[in-house]
């Protein structure tokens, strides 16, 4: 059974940091791409981060270059996003996703979880 379970979402003032994490499992992550979306309210859902399988290369939309980092652990079976200098427009949900594709569409990913409300506010 695959799953991907997101974890370290909360309240957070303008200017703060989160780290999130997301648990694979049921598919051999090491092979995988994998990647951050988030929806915000009344938004369609976007692309925010992705990672090579390998972890070598790293992708980020515009809006948060310099301020998200992606990394993984295959040993693990885990992804993170270090969100740095969060700002209200980041509020979202945000889920991990996985694919075989290197590919900012959400809909070229073969798996989902659930996703962690990040809300930014003071």
């Amino acid at each position: 059974q695959v799953q991907l379970v997101e974890s370290g979402g909360g309240l957070v003032q303008p200017g703060g940091s989160l780290r999130l994490s997301c648990a694979a499992s049921g598919f051999t992550f090491s092979t995988y791409y994998t990647y951050w979306f988030r929806q915000a309210p009344g938004k369609e859902r976007e692309f925010v981060a992705g990672i090579r399988w390998s972890g070598t290369t790293t992708y980020y939309t515009d809006s948060v270059k310099g301020r998200f980092t992606i990394s993984r652990d295959n040993a693990k079976n885990t992804v993170h996003l270090q969100m740095n200098d969060l700002k209200p427009e980041d509020t979202a949900v945000y889920s991990c996703a996985a694919s075989s594709l290197l590919s900012r569409y959400a809909n070229l990913m073969n798996y989902w979880g659930k996703g962690t409300l990040i809300n930014v506010s003071s």
